[in-house]
């Protein structure tokens, strides 16, 4: 069992509640709890919320008395880190793309851009940038069969305004979402990229 674990279930908090007080992400403290050692902020930032010396979370593994000890030696699997979520750089990402609502090319290509250069490669810009490209694909396959149903010019403009606002509501309810909770309102159960 991680020392992380332990000061946590002695203080009858959950890994959520651990998260809310100090605001580490709730992954990130999984990965403590199953061997990571936590450093730097993450570390100051637990031991804080947890009222507890920084020096008593180091070391995380601390042998459970239910533990099998085993002459076996079992391989450690790397698991693939996850970049740490900037939450202003992931709106900063959602919020370019309403820039560019009227050129959907870029209101895809501009979020993609800003994902690399500010190195934030993570789940969550990868579903904004999912969700541009689906509602880029939406858009025009709604404005054609708005043209086939043949409204009359006035309809069609309305068909295009309600299409661009969309997406801006889109955006926006995302942006609030990501500001509140942390995550996306809108969004899709795979990437696309």
């Amino acid at each position: 069992m991680s020392k992380l674990r332990a000061a946590r279930e002695q203080k009858n908090l959950t890994q959520e509640e651990l998260s809310e007080k100090s605001k580490i992400s709730v992954r990130t403290i999984q990965r403590i709890e199953s061997g990571t050692e936590p450093k730097g902020h993450t570390l100051r930032a637990l031991a804080k919320a947890l009222e507890i010396e920084e020096t008593s979370l180091q070391d995380s593994i601390i042998p459970d008395v239910d533990d099998e000890i085993t002459d076996e030696v079992i391989p450690e699997v790397k698991e693939e880190q996850q970049p740490e979520i900037n939450y202003s750089l992931i709106k900063i990402i959602n919020l370019s793309s309403l820039l560019f609502t009227l050129l959907p090319p870029l209101n895809i290509l501009v979020p993609l851009l800003l994902m690399f250069t500010m190195k934030q490669k993570n789940s969550l810009a990868r579903q904004i940038i999912s969700v541009q490209m689906i509602w880029t694909v939406m858009a025009p396959i709604v404005f054609m069969l708005g043209i086939f149903l043949k409204p009359g010019p006035k309809l069609t403009l309305i068909i295009m305004i309600l299409i661009v606002l969309s997406n801006i509501f889109i955006i926006l309810r995302n942006a609030a979402e990501i500001d509140r909770n942390k995550k996306m309102y809108f969004r899709l159960k795979f990437n696309m990229i």
